[in-house]
């Protein structure tokens, strides 16, 4: 498929609103669970250590699926690939050196 045509199979499109939505979930599992460990009793250890576990899932999981998305959305021509820069050596000035 091109890169500059946003249509894709509907198999690809419902995955990416699938992981469009565990993007959503596991963020909010971050900032839930991170503010429990972080304002959770000191007495408490073993929910914090849960508490900071789940945590560290969910920012896996978002970072994961963020980049996920990144990638796809590049794939997709919805978003613009990056500008990529060229070793000095390898460019192409036109000219004689």
């Amino acid at each position: 498929m091109s890169s500059s045509n946003w249509e894709m199979s509907g198999e690809e499109t419902g995955l990416a609103k699938l992981i469009a939505i565990l993007n959503v979930v596991a963020w909010a599992g971050f900032w839930a669970f991170g503010y429990l460990a972080l304002t959770a009793d000191s007495g408490t250890r073993g929910h914090v250590v849960v508490a900071m576990l789940l945590a560290a899932l969910g920012a896996g999981a978002g970072i994961w699926a963020y980049l996920w998305l990144v990638r796809y959305s590049e794939r997709t021509g919805y978003a613009k690939r990056p500008n990529k820069a060229v070793p000095e050596q390898y460019r192409d000035t036109g000219g004689s050196n």
